[in-house]
């Protein structure tokens, strides 16, 4: 939702909330960018606008990265449209490409917002472990060769549980804000040849979960150890962390309000 705009919009009549899910494959993050650059939010508006027969501008629970996708990113919008919401999923996806999805349209309170009334996110993160390529997740999965030690990764996914500074974590280029934050849980599961590891927390800081994981794929591979891994999390210095993994394996996938 544009700045300038925010309180000519708040004067419609309804606050609609969609849950929506998308492959970020083809486009440049999720906000609005200028065209001829694309990103998820343009096709969105531009949709909708057709739906509810009303401009649209949303505010979104977070702006995942270019080729980052999404289970569950929340938006919100005002409207003066009188579609009943019922009907809204079916409407946006006969409109919406095949890697964007509208799964649930719901009446939000006047005072919701999508960004700043979020409690909490879970984000996960897929990485392909096998020794053989898949090329149908070329773009969905990290794809590491090396036989990744699974319990050792799940030592430091522990050590990142509760409230702590993640400076060490944080890319350069974000918002000035508090490097603190709280992660309420954090693990690893293995399904076939698919790792996927989890994080929930109050906030991440901007890359913070994909320099986690790249932090941590070096333990697996053994160029790190768990040891080694806590002293860098109290460095709090970016720079003797990982390097940042791949967006590709990014999913932004539940926001709790």
């Amino acid at each position: 939702m544009r700045q300038e705009h925010k309180e000519e919009m708040k004067k419609r009549a309804r606050n609609v909330r969609l849950t929506v899910a998308y492959d970020g494959t083809a486009y440049h993050g999720f906000q609005y960018q200028n065209p001829p650059v694309i990103a998820v939010q343009n096709v969105l508006e531009e949709v909708l606008e057709r739906v509810f027969g009303d401009t649209i501008e949303m505010a979104a629970s977070g702006r995942t990265d270019a080729g980052v996708h999404a289970y569950g990113q929340v938006v919100n919008f005002f409207t003066d449209g009188t579609i009943p919401l019922e009907n809204v999923p079916r409407a946006a996806n006969s409109l919406l490409p095949e890697d964007i999805a509208v799964l649930e349209a719901e009446e939000a309170d006047r005072d919701f917002s999508a960004r700043h009334s979020a409690k909490s996110k879970t984000y996960i993160y897929k990485i392909l472990n096998s020794a053989l390529p898949d090329p149908f997740l070329r773009n969905n999965a990290w794809h590491i060769r090396k036989k990744l030690d699974i319990e050792a990764m799940r030592l430091c996914l522990d050590m990142l549980k509760g409230t702590h500074d993640f400076s060490a974590f944080r890319a350069a280029g974000g918002p000035p804000v508090s490097p603190v934050r709280t992660i309420y849980d954090a693990d690893i599961k293995q399904e076939g040849r698919m790792l996927i590891i989890s994080f929930f927390a109050n906030g991440f800081l901007y890359h913070q979960v994909r320099n986690m994981v790249g932090t941590l794929a070096n333990v697996g591979m053994g160029r790190l150890t768990p040891g080694g891994f806590k002293a860098i999390m109290e460095s709090l210095d970016r720079t003797k962390a990982g390097a940042t993994a791949p967006a590709k394996g990014l999913y932004l996938y539940k926001v709790n309000y």
